[in-house]
């Protein structure tokens, strides 16, 4: 299964690999440069099904580092077009591309909140720091909140113009979606607070906004945390309950993580060890699901694939190491997958 296409909505992939996007905190500006023609284009040559290019702000206030991507304006779309064109050129990969805010973990470097005369003011469904010890975070008014679904919606009109095949939403790691999620980190009295209906609107304003943009050549993935690893916090029901309402908003995807939003929270790592996760959903809410954390082989993937506990193979660090994972496991069983025809003399 793992080298068979798949397709969400009019578009195939050709295969189950997919490069989880992943911040390279190398932008000036929030504009992608050299660095990432390269580092994109490999992962294409290397096979891979999918790529998804890192969490890009929809504002600059959305970052999470004064180096990350954005695309709020149309230079760094621009920018953004050239990696597209790249790997369309260049190998059988489609390319999306993941629009995000990181509301209260906004505004960091190398760990640590970056003083307000260097960075940014941070905001938040409300006025809770994810660590004590950072400055409180600006609590959204409701029309704030209604201007960045619209910010949503023109990052995924520069993103379809640049020529992305896909677009995720990030909604998981304890970004701005999560915080309005978890009735830790909401606290809200209004419509976008309280009960579980009310904690999730943003996330489903933002997916109906982004899909006014989107037609049936361009799929939507949204990414949530499964469980963030808390007492009375968002777990893997409420993300059940949260992806059969996605379903009926047009997501053809759920990109399961985890974690993120509570610090200090504690997390047994082990290969694969969100991947029940990911099985849940797509068993109990009937929705496709993509499985991701420390999935390091073919092997390890296809056995996912082949007990049904997801559709795609998120991959990350793995692939940080060897950008020709996907067609170095295609050898094996001597699989479809694409090779550069540059390079036909060294396939075994």
């Amino acid at each position: 299964m793992l080298y068979t296409p798949i397709r969400f909505r009019n578009l195939e992939l050709k295969n189950r690999w997919v490069m989880s996007p992943m911040c390279m905190y190398s932008c000036e500006n929030g504009v992608a440069n050299d660095f990432h023609l390269l580092h994109y284009g490999s992962r294409a040559q290397g096979g891979t099904g999918l790529i998804i290019v890192e969490a890009t702000g929809v504002v600059p206030e959305g970052r999470i580092t004064n180096k990350c991507m954005g695309i709020w304006n149309d230079e760094q779309a621009e920018a953004l077009s050239k990696i597209v064109k790249i790997v369309h050129e260049n190998s059988e990969s489609k390319i999306g591309i993941q629009l995000a805010h990181a509301g209260r973990k906004a505004s960091i470097w190398n760990g640590k909140q970056i003083p307000l005369e260097e960075g940014w003011e941070t905001v938040a469904p409300s006025p809770i720091p994810y660590d004590e010890n950072e400055r409180i975070p600006h609590e959204l008014t409701v029309e704030e909140i209604r201007n960045l679904v619209q910010s949503f919606k023109d990052a995924a009109i520069r993103a379809v113009s640049a020529g992305f095949d896909l677009i995720e939403i990030h909604a998981a790691h304890g970004y701005l979606l999560h915080q309005f999620l978890s009735p830790l980190s909401n606290q809200r009295k209004d419509e976008y607070g309280g009960s579980f209906e009310n904690r999730i609107r943003f996330l489903v304003e933002v997916v109906d906004a982004v899909n006014e943009v989107l037609d049936e050549n361009h799929p939507l993935f949204v990414r949530i945390s499964g469980t963030e690893y808390a007492k009375n916090g968002w777990d893997i029901e409420d993300s059940i309950k949260l992806s059969e309402i996605l379903k009926e908003h047009k997501v053809d995807l759920i990109d399961v993580s985890s974690g993120g939003n509570i610090h200090g929270a504690k997390i047994n790592l082990f290969d694969g060890y969100q991947v029940p996760l990911a099985e849940a959903i797509r068993k109990k809410a009937e929705i496709p699901t993509g499985a991701v954390g420390l999935i390091k082989t073919a092997k390890q993937a296809e056995e996912i694939l082949q007990n049904k506990q997801a559709d795609l193979i998120f991959v990350a660090r793995e692939i940080l190491r060897n950008p020709y994972l996907p067609v170095r496991g295609s050898f094996k069983n001597n699989d479809h997958c694409f090779f550069p025809p540059q390079y036909e003399r060294a396939r075994p």
